[in-house]
């Protein structure tokens, strides 16, 4: 499953406001909620935050890939944010996150969609000239070209 099958370009937050890892989940799950009906926002954002007691998803060099699985979920649905900034999120490197990739993945399907999905996402941010092109991006037209062009390129 391509990345563009997951999300649209309204699913790309280009200036998260938030500071607090808990708060970046809360703005993400929000901004999926908007643009997906079935998406419960308070239990999406509830089990983000109990995976991420777990062991965090934010991984090195910037990057974050917070996910769960939800009921009502019919298919995955992919939401993308930019900290400029960067916000603490319990990475290995212990820096800054400033790129994520939230995956929201239907609870009665198997793992096998849920963990193909996020080695798609991880394929996709392993470049770091695609890492470097997205934190200069201006705005969203721009980060969803990116992200399309790339994913396009991943077998």
């Amino acid at each position: 499953m391509r990345i563009v099958d997951m999300m649209s370009e309204d699913l790309i937050v280009a200036e998260l406001g938030a500071r607090t890892r808990d708060e970046v989940l809360g703005e993400l799950v929000s901004h999926i909620a908007e643009h997906v009906p079935q998406v419960d926002r308070d239990l999406a954002h509830r089990y983000l935050i109990e995976r991420e007691r777990i062991a965090s998803t934010g991984v090195a060099p910037g990057i974050a890939i917070p996910h769960a699985r939800l009921e009502r979920l019919e298919t995955p649905v992919a939401c993308f944010g930019r900290s400029r900034e960067g916000v603490e999120f319990g990475a290995l490197d212990k820096k800054p996150t400033h790129l994520f990739m939230t995956l929201l993945a239907p609870e009665g399907v198997g793992s096998g969609l849920h963990l193909k999905a996020l080695a798609r996402m991880s394929r996709l941010f392993k470049d770091q000239a695609l890492r470097d092109a997205l934190m200069a991006a201006d705005g969203r037209d721009a980060l969803w070209t990116l992200i399309r062009d790339k994913d396009a390129t991943l077998s």
